[in-house]
């Protein structure tokens, strides 16, 4: 009875931190298209599109959360063997399917985004091949647990769901701590390697704690494996931990895209040195009356300097 307590009381407290960060996640969504709006492009228009499904899959997934303890703790509060016995019964009902189907996708496209990142982080596709290789697992596991929590009885908690639910997550985090420590690590890196170059001024972006957070969605991960611990040894909350989770990894690549759009985040030419980004560039000008004895000589009659800072723009010397 105990531990029956302790589970509607984390699945209450999940609830109600859904509730509170769904709002967070409002507020960045609106932040986010009202910058869009004001961008042409293909890119603008793919991080339009991907912030709104993320939107429309956490929306399913509180409102089905929402609804399923409304009918469980208010509309049949007097069901036969009480809210444990309606929760064994109605788990697996149709709209609670959906909501888990929106969660697992909500799951597969943040892990796609981070790979993703982390791909323009490196400049590199080689860093990706694991982390794509572990994604496409928890595609085909996905596909088995919404399968399992969906036939009637199934339950993500308990039974074969519940193993197969244990895989997918152990994957998924392991695809989100894979990726966000190579983020992290790169970032890190380039910082103390500007640092040496440049100074602490040139540095300091790297060495950003807000910067390292955002760009390695970190919160998503650290969510995730408090939610694999709690779930792994059958701890009674990890109903509350699975709710933070879900909702972090809708808001964590939302606060990423919003960095990426404001021109904050990393690019692929981030990862090149400064040094390495200043160039010398010759061009011709009539500033001598006499004409050159050969061709070459005539660059020597003007030199210009550009200095590409580490803001883009450019110095002419």
């Amino acid at each position: 009875m105990s531990q029956d307590v302790t589970f509607q009381n984390s699945l209450y407290i999940g609830i109600n931190l859904e509730d509170i960060l769904y709002g967070i996640e409002l507020v960045l969504y609106v932040k986010t298209m009202r910058i869009l709006l004001g961008h042409r492009g293909k890119r603008a228009i793919s991080y339009a599109f991907f912030s709104s499904m993320m939107l429309f899959l956490i929306t399913i997934w509180v409102f089905t959360g929402a609804l399923f303890g409304e009918k469980m703790w208010i509309q049949e509060e007097n069901y036969p063997g009480g809210p444990h016995a309606y929760w064994d019964t109605h788990i697996s009902d149709w709209y609670m399917d959906f909501g888990m189907t929106a969660a697992i996708v909500l799951q597969l496209m943040t892990d796609a985004l981070m790979i993703y990142r982390c791909r323009i982080v490196w400049n590199s596709y080689r860093v990706i091949v694991v982390p794509s290789i572990l994604w496409v697992a928890t595609l085909g596991l996905g596909i088995m647990v919404g399968w399992t929590s969906s036939y009637p009885g199934g339950d993500f908690f308990d039974g074969l769901a519940s193993i197969l639910g244990l895989s997918y997550y152990t994957i998924s985090a392991l695809v989100n701590i894979t990726v966000t420590c190579i983020i992290c690590y790169r970032m890190v890196s380039h910082g103390i390697s500007l640092k040496k170059e440049l100074g602490q001024e040139y540095a300091c972006t790297y060495f950003d704690v807000v910067s390292i957070v955002v760009e390695s969605v970190l919160p998503y991960t650290l969510s995730g494996i408090a939610f694999l611990v709690s779930f792994g040894i059958g701890s009674q909350t990890s109903v509350a931990f699975l709710s933070v989770n879900i909702m972090l990894m809708c808001i964590s690549p939302q606060m990423l895209i919003l960095r990426v759009i404001t021109r904050k985040a990393w690019n692929e030419d981030s990862g090149r040195s400064q040094l390495e980004a200043t160039t010398v560039k010759f061009s011709l000008g009539d500033i001598c009356t006499t004409p050159p004895s050969f061709e070459e000589s005539a660059a020597a009659r003007h030199l210009q300097l550009n200095v590409y800072l580490s803001d883009g723009e450019s110095t002419k010397v």
